[in-house]
């Protein structure tokens, strides 16, 4: 199975747009978002290209390839709009016999795991920054943010398989790669 994930659009059209021009060329089974789909929250700056009504047009037209997770600026108005479930915290995911909690990170996050058995992939996003951190008992795993990177990361995401983790910037470059063998 492979899997893109990517978190924090935030309503930028703009790089939604760049985000499923990667998932054209990735060709992934699924595309995992951890949240923060349509609203920029009130911390951050409006992001460039900003369309929310866009973002949910790209993204329900994708809607068959989407599992999504519930970030701290997603809500119920934004269900409504959006032809693919968005409102669940976390969702539980096998890849290669890993086990993976998909969350957005406001909930839980590398200092508040959920309790899993060890072993298992802790993906989240929601700080905009690219990580990998290995934890003992879990790997702690951010695609970082498309629309609006922080400190001085690039716009991406990421490309899961069984055997790797590979992150990208929003235009596919490689940059980093984990071995999960």
């Amino acid at each position: 199975m492979k899997l893109m994930v990517a978190s924090d659009i935030h309503g930028s059209g703009l790089f939604c747009e760049k985000l499923i021009e990667a998932y054209n060329a990735e060709q992934p089974d699924k595309l995992v978002l951890l949240g923060d789909l349509l609203y920029h929250g009130p911390r951050n700056d409006i992001p460039g290209g900003y369309d929310t009504r866009k973002v949910a047009a790209m993204l329900n037209g994708i809607k068959e390839s989407i599992i999504c997770v519930r970030g701290n600026c997603d809500s119920e108005v934004d269900q409504m709009v959006l032809d693919f479930p968005i409102m669940a915290d976390y969702a539980l995911l096998y890849v290669g016999g890993r086990t993976v909690f998909a969350t957005h990170g406001h909930l839980f996050d590398d200092d508040n795991p959920p309790k899993m058995a060890g072993n298992f992939i802790l993906l989240c996003g929601h700080t905009h920054v690219p990580a990998c951190d290995d934890h003992g008992s879990f790997l702690y795993v951010n695609p970082g943010s498309v629309s609006i990177p922080k400190l001085n990361s690039d716009r991406g995401y990421i490309v899961m398989t069984e055997n790797e983790i590979i992150w990208k910037t929003i235009g596919g470059t490689a940059y980093k790669k984990v071995d999960l063998k």
